[in-house]
């Protein structure tokens, strides 16, 4: 059957399924949850778990989507290949630059906090040796072999998940027995008696529904990793079903425990939820816990970054929508080109971030922020043009089918755009609704410019016909 061939890649397959698993799981649990949650209980109070509710039933669908689609065509390119395939060559450029983008400026961001994390322990070290350094070690890791990297981001994911799964363990002890608070049990009327459980209203979770959605940003990475791993057509859906509800398990159990132990309207002005937790058991090295956490968060964030922008750029070559430099692989099939010019990227970016205005690298992150909702709706759109060129017989014979296609599909497209909207209702936020625009207007603009309009004599004469 067409669909059973693959788009040429020639990458080594050498991800197994715990390393993808964890890979799902560490890129969807970030720094946010140690040190920023507290900020988005602010916005919704309690009512902040059913925004996670929410919001996880439509990550389901978009993973669901994305699984559909990496089982029957498991390559790196992942949705810029699956655009381009399927929305036309224009939609695969501008995902695969804009998914490339984002992950440069979050690493960006990521590899500066390394030096600051580092500072909390050794206050004399300027913090761009650490960050540098990090740079340097995350690379060097992605750039050996593919394995590395996922034995790598194996541990550092397990590192967050085993912290989260005490704090959640101990604190439950807390609140149903007293560990730590004399033998009384601190009990769950923290959730309703600050002004109920809908202290905003039903606005409150509207506004919350951003930054909860984009607690769940770099959950798509598992369609990045379909293009080497083992086996995908059994690691792929496994990792899926099981990571999503997992992720909502963590931040669900966590959220729940932290407003449990301390009133809601009174976080975010008494430190890192974590630490107060964990010092209010008697563990004195709670900050520098914590801190060794998210600094392996932040370790995380990069070593997921540069994995990516290499498989992007590698996949957009093959496409013709970059330079055939990027095609190259090293003798253990791995994209040394564009891992280095990413390197290169990143190297000018941590000194910029030093050197710029802060508001400045606010704007280019913000490009981030709209780039996650369009890697979204691509997927969506991606799958439904794909299952519509499906006959009846063909679709019963895929191996991991979308879940309530097209219903699903119409439904989360829809949710996206309501979550854009309440994004120009935040100053916060409002700013990447300016500067989205622009960047997709440059990148369409070098699109007809540079004539990458023209077919590709690479990677779409090779399609699934």
């Amino acid at each position: 059957m067409a669909m059973e061939k693959e788009f040429e890649e020639n990458l080594e397959r050498g991800l197994k399924e715990r390393h993808i698993q964890l890979i799902a799981l560490g890129g969807a649990i970030g720094v946010g949850l140690f040190l920023g949650s507290a900020t988005a209980i602010k916005t919704a109070g309690p009512a902040l778990l059913m925004s996670y509710v929410i919001a996880g039933i439509f990550i389901l669908f978009i993973m669901r989507s994305l699984g559909e689609l990496a089982v029957a065509f498991p390559v790196s390119g992942s949705f810029s290949a699956y655009a381009n395939k399927f929305l036309g060559p224009l939609a695969g450029y501008i995902t695969g630059w804009t998914y490339w983008f984002m992950w440069v400026v979050t690493c960006m961001a990521e590899i500066t906090a390394v030096g600051v994390y580092i500072n909390f322990w050794l206050p004399e070290v300027p913090q761009w040796v650490p960050a540098l350094l990090a740079l340097v070690a995350m690379t060097v890791i992605n750039i050996i072999a593919v394995a590395a990297f996922g034995e790598f981001e194996f541990w550092f994911a397990l590192i967050k998940v085993t912290t989260i799964i005490a704090m959640i363990v101990l604190g439950g002890l807390m609140i149903c027995f007293g560990l730590g608070n004399e033998g009384i049990a601190i009990g769950f009327s923290n959730l309703v008696s600050n002004g109920g459980f809908f202290p905003m209203g039903l606005g409150g979770i509207g506004m919350s529904l951003v930054m909860v959605m984009f607690a769940f940003v770099g959950i798509e990475l598992i369609g990045v990793t379909a293009g080497e791993a083992q086996h995908p057509e059994k690691t792929i859906p496994a990792a899926i079903n099981k990571v999503v509800w997992r992720i909502l398990i963590f931040y669900i159990g966590a959220l729940t425990v932290i407003m449990c132990l301390y009133p809601w309207n009174q976080l975010g002005t008494i430190g890192s939820p974590f630490v107060l937790t964990f010092n209010k058991l008697g563990i004195s090295a709670a900050a520098g816990i914590i801190n060794f956490v998210v600094l392996t968060a932040a370790l995380s964030s990069c070593n997921s970054g540069i994995f990516s922008t290499g498989r992007m750029l590698y996949n957009l070559s093959l496409q013709g929508k970059a330079p055939a430099f990027f095609g190259k692989l090293s003798k253990n099939r791995v994209p040394v080109n564009g891992i280095l010019v990413s390197f290169c990227f990143l190297f000018i970016g941590v000194v910029l971030n030093y050197l710029v205005p802060a508001q400045v690298f606010v704007y280019v992150t913000s490009v981030g922020t709209i780039a996650a909702l369009w890697v979204w709706a691509v997927i969506v759109l991606a799958q439904l043009k794909f299952r519509q060129r499906l006959t009846l017989e063909e679709v019963s014979q895929l191996k991991y089918p979308a879940l309530l296609y097209p219903y699903s599909n119409w439904a989360t497209l829809a949710f996206l755009v309501f979550v854009l909207i309440v994004m120009a209702f935040d100053p916060g936020t409002r700013v990447a609704l300016y500067i989205g625009p622009l960047w997709f207007g440059f990148l369409v603009m070098c699109y007809y410019v540079f004539g990458l309009n023209e077919p590709s004599s690479t990677f779409t004469s090779k399609n699934l016909n």
